[in-house]
């Protein structure tokens, strides 16, 4: 099965229920595990409340779903920049603040992130995530 969905939404908060509301939809229609789709609801949730709450002011929240067979690639972006030069690591800030843990998270739920090249001025991650465990999964 491949599906393909792109939005636009305007930078407010209610536009992260909106993106979560839209995938975890798509995911219905597949053959993904039940891990796989929380993993995925929570992924594009930080993702989207990340670019609502660090985009430029007045500047919309892109989303990409892509879902080929057993593999889905979401891409959320916006008017901004990528923290600390882009770079992802797995695990939770030193010291645990109330902020600070989505991009963590996201590097360790997803099976593949980055921030990925895009116009000058704007920020684009990639996150893959497979949808139903593998032949030794």
């Amino acid at each position: 099965m491949r599906i393909r969905v792109t939005l636009s939404l305007p930078r407010v908060p209610s536009s992260v229920t909106r993106a979560r509301q839209v995938l975890v939809t798509l995911l219905g229609l597949t053959d993904a595990t039940e891990d796989a789709r929380g993993n995925l609801a929570l992924l594009i949730t930080e993702a989207c409340a990340n670019a609502v709450m660090h985009g430029d002011a007045h500047s919309a929240v892109d989303i990409a779903i892509r879902i080929d067979d057993d593999v889905c690639r979401l891409e959320v972006g916006n008017r901004g920049s990528a923290p600390d030069g882009g770079v992802l690591v797995a695990g939770l800030p030193d010291p645990l603040t109330v902020g600070g843990r989505g991009l963590p998270l996201i590097a360790a739920l997803a099976d593949a992130v980055a921030f990925v090249p895009g116009p000058p001025g704007e920020v684009l991650i990639r996150i893959t995530k497979r949808l139903t465990a593998g032949a030794d999964g």
